[in-house]
């Protein structure tokens, strides 16, 4: 009986160890202040076999294995090797191999894991694990306000509307000023002023200026060009409905862009300015000016809401030690002209009419775990 019984016993032990599954071998690189970790899956009835060794004597931190994600199965601390430790797998899961090293050098490990099958359908099963993110769902009931319906209300209400408008170009300026030369006894600077037409408000009608624009021009050069832009304007606007009858209405309105100017003659230097730097221009001191330059003739517009209103000088300096000069200075503004009434009108104001209702609303939340290959989700 004694030798049935040791034949079977090694019967059995060579079966168990012809069962015996490499899952990993390899060496570990652990560096100071790391912690590395192995990833693996086992089926139900598996027997772990865990092996590892530092190489150098030295000893690690620490050394588990856990059940994914915390449920631990062996831990050691301050060890320099395990041999063959095992582990039954009571549920098919993933398993995590952590070595830990706290200390200032690296660490080499040789690490060997190893199963026993608990039967040959089990012999080839897969090892490996996969990342897997799922989403579970739960709801939860509570009472919240909901839109139960709408109330309409018609309110009667009043406002402006527009029952006439039109725009129109105003002369401002036009106008011939001679400037002395420099050897004369009297000044060879000059100057002309303009006040623009005043915005006039109420409730039932506005007039404002939008927009105005100058033009500078010196002798019968420029005048020639300014007639020039005048044929050029009547042609352009020929058949048209305008509310401009100038090249520089024209300008100030935005329908033209440009103006044909000279390019030879006597030239005057020039500033637009306000009355306080107009007697700084005369005392030949620094000024700020809203326009300045030199030419035989010149034009600008202006639409910024700030310089709309207000009273304006063109400052003007013959640089000609002989010649006095004959300078054309001419001013449009565009008006805007409108009327208004009082108009009754119906208001459909919509108010929602809220109530309590029971319900239920998604909560969703999302993990990611490790798993075998042949997971499926519940």
């Amino acid at each position: 009986m004694r030798k049935i019984a040791l034949i079977l016993l090694l019967i059995t032990n060579t079966v168990v160890a012809q069962k015996t599954v490499k899952v990993t071998e390899q060496t570990l690189k652990i560096k100071p202040n790391s912690t590395e970790e192995l990833l693996f899956g086992f089926t139900e009835g598996d027997r772990i076999v865990f092996t590892f060794s530092e190489e150098d004597g030295k000893k690690l931190s620490e050394v588990s294995v856990a059940e994914y994600p915390e449920n631990i199965k062996f831990k050691v601390l301050d060890a320099k090797k395990a041999k063959k430790e095992e582990i039954v797998v009571i549920h098919k899961s993933a398993y995590q191999f952590k070595f830990k090293n706290e200390s200032a050098e690296t660490k080499t490990v040789s690490v060997l894991i190893q199963r026993i099958p608990p039967g040959e359908a089990a012999a080839n099963f897969n090892t490996a694990v996969k990342w897997v993110t799922e989403q579970d769902t739960t709801w939860n009931s509570l009472t919240k306000e909901v839109v139960a319906g709408y109330d309409t209300l018609r309110v009667q209400k009043t406002r402006k509307v527009v029952t006439y408008e039109k725009k129109y170009e105003e002369m401002v300026l036009d106008k011939n000023q001679r400037v002395n030369a420099k050897t004369t006894f009297d000044s060879n600077s000059s100057s002309v002023y303009f006040t623009l037409p005043k915005n006039m408000i109420s409730e039932s009608e506005t007039k404002k200026v939008i927009a105005w624009a100058y033009w500078v021009g010196v002798g019968k050069e420029s005048n020639d060009y300014w007639q020039q832009n005048r044929k050029m304007i009547v042609g352009a606007v020929q058949g048209v409905a305008t509310y401009f009858s100038t090249p520089l209405g024209g300008i100030a309105a935005g329908a033209i862009t440009n103006l044909a100017l000279p390019s030879n003659g006597e030239d005057v230097e020039y500033a637009l300015v306000n009355e306080e730097n107009k007697k700084l221009f005369l005392e030949e001191k620094p000024i700020k000016s809203f326009d300045f330059g030199k030419g035989v003739a010149t034009f600008k517009k202006f639409t910024e809401s700030n310089m709309l209103q207000g009273r304006y000088f063109l400052m003007m300096k013959n640089d000609n030690y002989v010649q006095p000069i004959d300078v054309n200075i001419k001013v449009s503004a565009i008006i805007e002209h409108k009327k208004f009434k009082e108009e009754t009108y119906t208001d459909i104001q919509v108010t929602p009419r809220y109530g309590k209702q029971i319900v239920s609303e998604p909560i969703i939340t999302t993990r990611k775990f490790p798993a075998t290959f042949d997971y499926k989700k519940k």
